[in-house]
């Protein structure tokens, strides 16, 4: 009960100061590098601000942590009892826990999207070597499915789903983690758009692979002897067009 208090405290207390200055959602976001979403969840206490962000999420609203996490101002400087830091410090760490659930939460929701597009993959594929048993078309489709299945496995299983904090600090273009690059030119990354991105990434890396055979085996009947590989480029490397607009437009 204490826990739930508190949560709908900094909820309200957050909306209250964003109020005061004059504010928007998205104008709080903005100073944050956080979207206009999660300023909205969590005034609505739909979630709660990971713990990195407590820090400048006071200093922006003017007030200390300790007046943020009790969600509410405090009249005088008198030092605070044993019990009441206790409890405020295991509010923060409940409010860490729960953002990191959180996240495994959508995580194991991609990773569970990732194991049902790769049957309908394969499905697919065979569909296509059964109607259009072209060795060269097979082969190239083959190759765009294992590029995005590939890459798509490491998007929903193992990138990262915060920067860290070094790209909210500095404009930051690359992105590198074992072979896995990415490069947008004149586009910073950071953690505001960040999740924006890899969803972008997910959904086109994963339906790439259950659409693409279909797509062929009906074009076939149009597509010159080497009409396939444009297509291929395009399936493999189409990607950056939604992506690019997902960070420009978040950043």
């Amino acid at each position: 009960m204490e826990e739930e208090r508190r949560e709908k405290n900094l909820g309200s207390f957050v909306a209250a100061l964003r109020r005061e200055k004059g504010w928007t959602q998205k104008e709080l976001a903005e100073r944050l590098h956080v979207t206009d979403k999660a300023v909205s969840k969590w005034e609505r206490r739909v979630s709660m601000p990971d713990t990195a962000l407590l820090i400048p999420l006071a200093e922006t609203l003017g007030v200390s942590v300790t007046e943020l996490l009790r969600g509410e101002r405090l009249e005088s400087d008198a030092p605070l009892a044993q019990r009441e830091v206790e409890m405020l410090v295991e509010g923060a760490v409940r409010l860490s826990a729960g953002e990191q659930q959180r996240r495994q939460e959508e995580r194991q929701k991609w990773k569970r999207r990732w194991w049902l597009c790769l049957p309908l993959a394969v499905l697919g594929m065979a569909v296509l070597l059964l109607c259009a048993p072209d060795p060269a078309v097979f082969g190239g489709v083959l190759l765009v499915e294992g590029l995005c299945l590939g890459f798509g496995a490491y998007l929903c299983f193992g990138i990262r789903d915060v920067l860290p904090a070094y790209y909210d600090e500095n404009r930051i273009t690359s992105y590198s983690d074992g072979i896995f690059r990415m490069n947008l030119a004149g586009i910073a990354l950071n953690n505001r758009n960040w999740p924006h991105i890899i969803r972008t990434c997910r959904l086109w890396l994963i339906g790439t692979p259950v659409g693409f055979p279909l797509l062929c085996l009906m074009l076939r009947a149009f597509l010159p002897p080497l009409g396939w590989l444009p297509l291929s480029l395009i399936a493999v490397l189409g990607f950056f067009v939604p992506v690019v607009y997902a960070a420009k437009k978040y950043e």
